[in-house]
Formats: C-alpha cells, structure tokens, sequence
C-alpha cells in the first residue's frame, strides 16, 4: 500500500512508520521504534500490524490521539466496536480490508465505518484509498469474512486457476512453458476486456461461444450441474468460515 501511495506522488516527508525492528521501507520514509509524545493535526494513522497486539498498541496510541485524528484499520477480525472501545476519543475510524493487487494499483479495499464518522472523514479515506484500485463502502460490517473470501483470498484462487489452465494446456499436448505463457497472457487480456466491456462476463463467455463450437463445447462441461459456481462458492465458503473460526478464536 505504502509503495503504492509512494509510485502515485506521496511526500515521503509526510509519511511516518513505527516498526520495532526499526528497519527501512522505503527511501526518504521515516521509520521510528517509539511512539511520538503527539500527533500533528489531522494525521490518518493506519493500523497495520497483528490483530493479537492491537490492545498493546492502542494502550500507547489513544492518549495520543486528537479530536481530529483518523484511524484506518486493516486489522483482520478486529470489529470496529472493538476499535471504538481501545479509542474512545477518536470518532474517525474506518474498517478496510485490501488485497494483494493493490500495490498495482488495481486492487479492491472493502471499507466500512458507522454514524460517528463524520463525511469528511468518509471522502479523506477514500481519496487515500482509490489510487491501491477499487474502493467499496460496505453496509453491513458482518460481510467482511465473505468480502475477503472473495477479493482477498481470490487472487490466490485465480493464480491456482491461472496453473491448472496451463497445466490442462500441456496435458492436450501443449509444451508446458508456452502454456504456462499463453494461459497467463489468455486470463490477464480476458480480464482487461471484462473490465472494460459495457456487459457482463456471462454475457461476454455467450458471446464468444458460437452454437456448436469449440467455446460452446467446453463451457457445456464447465457449466454442467453448474459445477464451476458449486466448487467456487465451496471454496469461498471454506475461507470465509476459516475466517469466523479465527475471530472468534481470538
């Protein structure tokens, strides 16, 4: 996230990190091993690390904190009554939730928050998040499991997706290194189209399926009892339940 802001023009003299180790991030960026004794006016403060420390962390992070200080969470399981209860003081906090690609800037952070966060908290968040990609209010707080399930743990899902594409290439007969480069170069120009057509992705799979051909005949076996949707929805079911177990395990 930090390269990303970073790449799109961030001051690196606006940005401070407090890590333990006190190892670097990145060139120009400040890194600190002890809390400050305040914080500017107005500082966002992003809430990064285990979601186990976050009682440690808020003991020396809420006496700290101003009226105007705003709290972004990325903070796996860690409710935002969880947060409001460590920073009493702080009206500004905001769930996010992002995923992998959003050092690319084309990745997704669902966000959420309550009543007590005002507007301007609201648009100064998703300004600070819209250049990592996709930034999605959510209404309801009890979706985060099934949100990072599905953008969260999906890249994984796509690059498992991505293998077997190749992997089914070079078992019709493909050399298995021009598979492996057609099946990344086939699913990156798919899903560039996707994004950019005025339909959806069903209806862009229907269009390119002419009746009785090629296309047609392999979506008929991915399509079958509707097998694809059944071994997605199973595998998003498994990490989203996975995901309720840890929180209420913590």
């Amino acid at each position: 996230m930090l390269g990303r802001w970073l790449d799109c023009g961030l001051d690196t003299a606006r940005v401070t990190v407090l890590r333990p180790s006190g190892r670097a991030v990145a060139a120009g960026v400040s890194v600190v091993t002890d809390w400050p004794a305040s914080l500017p006016a107005g500082t966002t403060v992003l809430l990064g690390m285990k979601p186990y420390q976050i009682e440690d962390v808020a003991g020396r992070l809420a006496p700290i904190c101003a009226a105007d200080t705003r709290i972004v969470s990325i903070l796996a399981g860690t409710t935002l009554a969880t947060l409001r209860g460590h920073f009493p003081s702080v009206a500004g906090i905001v769930r996010a939730m992002p995923n992998l690609p959003v050092g690319l800037g084309e990745g997704v952070t669902a966000l959420f928050t309550d009543d007590r966060t005002g507007p301007d908290t609201r648009a100064a968040v998703e300004a600070l998040i819209r250049p990592l990609g996709l930034a999605e209010w959510i209404a309801d707080e009890g979706l985060f499991n099934s949100i990072t399930a599905l953008s969260g743990c999906g890249p994984a899902f796509l690059f498992r997706f991505v293998d077997a594409l190749a992997r089914a290439g070079e078992a019709i007969g493909i050399p298995a290194d021009q598979a492996a480069r057609m099946a990344l170069a086939t699913v990156q120009g798919s899903a560039n189209m996707a994004a950019r057509a005025s339909v959806s992705p069903a209806t862009l799979a229907d269009q390119v399926a002419s009746p009785g051909g090629m296309t047609r005949e392999g979506l008929n076996v991915l399509d079958a009892e509707d097998r694809l949707l059944t071994l997605l929805t199973d595998t998003l079911t498994a990490a989203r339940d996975r995901g309720e177990a840890m929180a209420r395990g913590a």
